[in-house]
């Protein structure tokens, strides 16, 4: 299961959440909420429109990690198209992450650039 991240002023804890219903898809998480069945850590894009119309309220905002906005995966065993490569550099650019898109190893995990 997976371990929900919490961090504040630079201590970070990882909590082992346990309950009657567990969801790994952002959409059933987000009705399961609002259905009032439990808590979920969600992406606040994914919910966004649901805080700022009262349907949902945030818990333990000032222990929320900063997550990195944006990851993109893909066969590592396919050398990436020009295209692809150029799509990389764009959301590396509007997220303003640092990715080498080159720099894939046999793992399929990018390396930082």
């Amino acid at each position: 299961i997976y371990r929900w991240p919490f961090e504040k002023d630079g201590q970070s804890v990882h909590i082992d959440v346990q309950g009657a219903i567990t969801l790994d898809e952002a959409s059933l998480a987000r009705t399961a909420v609002l259905a009032s069945v439990g808590l979920a850590l969600a992406m606040e894009s994914d919910v966004r429109d649901d805080i700022e119309a009262g349907r949902l309220v945030r818990v333990l905002e000032d222990w929320t990690p900063i997550l990195s906005p944006l990851s993109l995966y893909y066969p590592s065993r396919r050398n990436p198209t020009a295209a692809f490569k150029a799509f990389v550099e764009f959301a590396r650019r509007q997220s303003g992450a640092s990715i080498n898109p080159d720099a894939v190893y046999s793992s399929g995990r990018a390396e930082p650039g």
